[in-house]
Order: structure tokens, then C-alpha cells, then sequence
């Protein structure tokens, strides 16, 4: 597929505030996508095939929607991302005109910031179900988030593995498990790396210590290898920086 010309797309979003813009791509590059409304509501109703719901953002400090459970685990690792600074969903409208003519309209499933400035538009959609109508769309997107700087990725299902441990990192994602001098004696334990639940017991009580390990792991403040299956003999060390 060609993209449409630079003229060709606008871009129609919903301010902090609650007001609605449309305006052409050029005149955009600069909004904080990361704090728009979403543009299209989460609907939920009877006999429906995805499961849509509302993710609680440690990165943004509130509530993010999904509509699947595969947008779900996409906007946790957004989330688990140290670079990420900003996300939201349905971020805002992309219009374009095919070639006939015809108006065309599509809404990115996420926009994040990252602590450099940069952006990244996602696409969420499992493989075997992108049909040709989808292509056309993300093409058309990858071409507009060229054109301003920013990056495009169309995703499907992530590792296993990698998931499954971020998702019970996740549940320790909230700042009431950052507790002292618990936390401090686990950056002063693990400054040597050792396995995950030896480190653990020499900082104290287990019930009480792994929740706040996890919570530093969340954070990477401290790191594991989270392409591997977690573990008591994980081995986890002091992150970088």
C-alpha cells in the first residue's frame, strides 16, 4: 500500500479537559497524546466475544481501559516499561481518504511517552485475525505515525513466560508495598546478586519481605531475568542506574 499524502490525514482527540479537536496531522506532532480521553467507549454487553475492563496504571496513576485480554497484557508491559512515562488508550482518531475517495477513520489501541520524549503508537491484534481491511489500517498508520517522529507497532501475543511473570510482579505494582527499612535492606542484600528467596530470608520474616522484593522488581530497582520462568532460585540483583 501507498499512504495517503501528508495533507491527507487528520487527527481527532479529546483534551484532559473535554474538549474535541480535529485537526491535520502536521499541526499535532506535539500534543500529549498520553493524557488524552479515550475517544471510543469500553462497551461491555451480553454474548460479547472480548473481555473489556480497566487497568490500574502505576506509570499514570490511574485507571487505563482495554478491550481484550491481549490489550490487557500489552498495557501491563507498557506499564512494567521503566522508559514509559505516559499511556492511554483509544488516543485519538486518524482520518484519511482512500484513493475512491471514500473518508476512512481508525483509533490506535495505545499511545505511550517515553522519558526521552519519544512516542509509540500501538496496534494490538492477534495474527491470525488481521484480515485485509486491518492492513490497509495499520499501513495507513505506520505511514502517519512516520511522518511526525513517531514509532508504530502492530502486536500480537507476547511470551508466555514473560507475562506470567509480570503479571505477578503486577500485583505488587502499588506504592504501599514500597515499605522501610525493608526496602533499603533488600537493595543492600541483593547488591551482590543472589537467589530470590535466599536474599529474602537474610533481609527478614518472607511474609513480609517478598512483597516489598516484588514491588522493587516492579520497579526495577531490582532486576531478574523475567524471560524465565520466576522462581525461588531466580536470581535477582540491584538494577542499573
Amino acid at each position: 500500500m501507498t499512504g495517503p499524502p501528508p495533507e491527507g490525514f487528520e487527527v481527532g482527540y479529546i483534551d484532559p479537559g473535554g474538549s474535541e479537536f480535529r485537526r491535520p496531522l502536521a499541526d499535532v506532532w506535539s500534543v500529549r497524546f498520553e493524557d488524552a480521553v479515550p475517544v471510543r467507549e469500553f462497551k461491555s454487553y451480553k454474548g460479547q466475544r472480548h473481555l473489556p475492563g480497566l487497568w490500574w496504571s502505576s506509570t499514570a496513576g490511574g485507571h487505563i481501559g482495554y478491550e481484550s485480554w491481549l490489550e490487557r497484557d500489552h498495557v501491563m508491559l507498557l506499564d512494567f516499561d521503566p522508559s514509559v512515562v505516559g499511556v492511554s488508550s483509544q488516543p485519538f482518531w486518524l482520518f484519511w481518504a482512500a484513493e475512491t475517495g471514500k473518508g476512512i477513520s481508525h483509533a490506535p489501541d495505545y499511545f505511550a511517552r517515553r522519558d526521552d520524549g519519544t512516542a509509540i503508537v500501538i496496534d494490538c491484534r492477534p495474527a491470525d485475525r488481521r484480515k485485509p481491511r486491518d492492513w490497509m489500517k495499520f499501513e495507513a498508520t505506520q505511514a502517519a505515525c512516520d511522518q511526525v517522529g513517531w514509532e508504530f507497532r502492530l502486536v500480537g501475543a507476547p511470551d508466555e513466560i514473560v507475562v506470567g511473570n509480570v503479571r505477578w510482579l503486577a500485583g505488587y505494582r502499588h506504592p504501599r508495598h514500597l515499605v522501610e527499612p525493608v526496602a533499603s535492606g533488600l537493595r543492600e542484600v541483593f547488591a551482590e546478586p543472589l537467589p530470590l528467596v535466599d536474599g529474602a530470608v537474610m533481609v527478614g520474616d518472607p511474609i513480609a519481605v517478598l512483597p516489598v522484593l516484588f514491588h522493587l522488581l516492579w520497579l526495577h530497582e531490582l532486576v531478574v531475568d523475567v524471560a524465565a520462568p520466576l522462581h525461588a532460585e531466580s536470581v535477582v540483583s540491584l538494577g542499573v542506574g
